[in-house]
């Protein structure tokens, strides 16, 4: 269910909340990020142009689709020969708005009819003025559009009165369009608001109150025609300069655009061989404690050993020319030898199976034990192996602040 239109500032405030906040499939097709600002939109433009008073209306797409908008409808003020006038419009904020303008429609009443070859407006009613054209999100806005309305339709009225006789009873500067609800349509391949039925004969600048023949544009003033057509030419050629200069400078955006899409790019590949540069430092600095390690216990061993080669070569024995430093180290030893001896004993029983000289069965059973035997010594290897490793790391941890740089 549509709310009914409001009637003062605070029915509004009520009313835009209420339309605004809907949920589900009678939610109002605007992104909930822009709906705070249409509200404020609609406010200001309420308290600046009363006579514009929001409302929920079906508007028909070119293609025929048809939604529930928010609309602002009623009528501006523009002084044309002293005379002030109102011309009755509809403002739809559609459905991307207020990043992109607003369809505005001067909606004439059955008295009233188009000009034919407005500059702004179509003959469907549509208007097209420089604003709307350059309308640039967030600084255009409804109050602003209200106000060049005005002084454009100011200019050129986009509308004329088909009534010839008099009403004594009008006076110019009233509004002759009531405020109530309707529903949009489309007609003729334009989204048109509907035509409302006026309570009092449409304030025309061809009309009684103008002083005018209504209808006859050859009784216009030659020096108003001379000075519309002007400012218009003026206009134009305003709005020409600033699609130029609102393209050049989009063009110069585009490559700063660029740019700065390339310097990123770039500085991602700087940081990121900055961080592999510093890994690498780092690995390299663990690297040569290791070093600094290493070589410090074989300078210590060529010290302790070097006198045994003096004068007594002939007596070494090769066997304990090596000692284990440590427990681990004599155990991995040890089953390293039994490890390579087992080795050497599988080869040579396999040897032996090929030339004959022992029965297959035996090499099995052989084979079997002896490849117990090396399983078990491979698996204390490993275990030694890996308490070796803690034991260097923790090592290699008490002498770092020595080797440190």
């Amino acid at each position: 269910m549509v709310p009914s239109p409001p009637s003062n500032h605070l029915a509004i405030q009520q009313f835009l909340a209420s339309v605004l906040s809907q949920r589900g499939p009678s939610a109002l097709p605007y992104s909930e990020d822009t709906k705070w600002l249409i509200r404020q939109h609609l406010l200001s433009l309420t308290t600046t142009s009363p006579s514009l008073e929001p409302k929920t209306a079906t508007f028909t797409h070119n293609d025929g689709r048809t939604v529930n908008l928010l609309q602002a409808d009623g009528t501006v003020p523009i002084t044309f020969a002293s005379v002030t006038y109102n011309i009755p419009v509809i403002i739809w904020l559609v459905e991307s708005y207020p990043r992109h303008p607003p369809c505005v429609y001067v909606n004439p009443t059955r008295d009233m009819i188009i000009k034919r070859s407005h500059p702004f407006v179509n003959p469907s009613g549509l208007v097209s003025i420089p604003y709307l054209q350059n309308w640039i999100y967030p600084s255009s806005n409804l109050v602003d559009l209200a106000r060049e309305l005005s002084s454009v339709f100011g200019r050129d009225p986009p509308l004329f009165s088909q009534r010839t006789s008099p009403n004594p009873n009008y006076h110019p500067n009233q509004s002759s369009f009531e405020s109530g609800g309707h529903t949009g349509g489309g007609g003729g391949g334009y989204p048109r608001p509907s035509v409302r039925t006026p309570q009092h004969p449409p304030p025309s600048p061809y009309g009684s109150g103008g002083g005018v023949v209504a209808g006859k544009v050859e009784a216009e003033d030659a020096a108003e025609v001379y000075k519309s057509k002007v400012i218009n030419m003026l206009v134009e050629n305003v709005h020409g300069d600033m699609l130029r200069f609102r393209k050049t400078r989009e063009a110069e955006m585009e490559n700063w655009f660029s740019a700065q899409a390339l310097l990123r790019g770039r500085e991602e590949e700087v940081n990121k061989g900055l961080k592999e540069m510093r890994d690498k430092m780092e690995g390299l600095e663990l690297h040569l404690q290791v070093v600094l390690m290493n070589t410090e216990v074989l300078e210590a061993w060529v010290r302790e050993n070097k006198g045994k080669l003096k004068g007594g070569s002939e007596h070494i024995d090769v066997d304990n020319t090596f000692e284990c430093v440590d427990v681990l180290s004599k155990q991995m030893l040890e089953c390293t030898a039994v490890d390579m001896a087992i080795e050497d004993v599988v080869y040579s029983l396999e040897k032996a199976v090929q030339e004959g000289a022992m029965p297959f069965d035996q090499y099995l059973r052989n084979v079997r034990w002896l490849s117990r035997e090396q399983f078990f010594n491979r698996a204390t290897a490993a275990k030694v192996r890996a308490a070796q490793m803690q034991a260097q790391v923790a090592g290699m941890a008490a002498r770092a602040p020595r080797y440190a740089t």
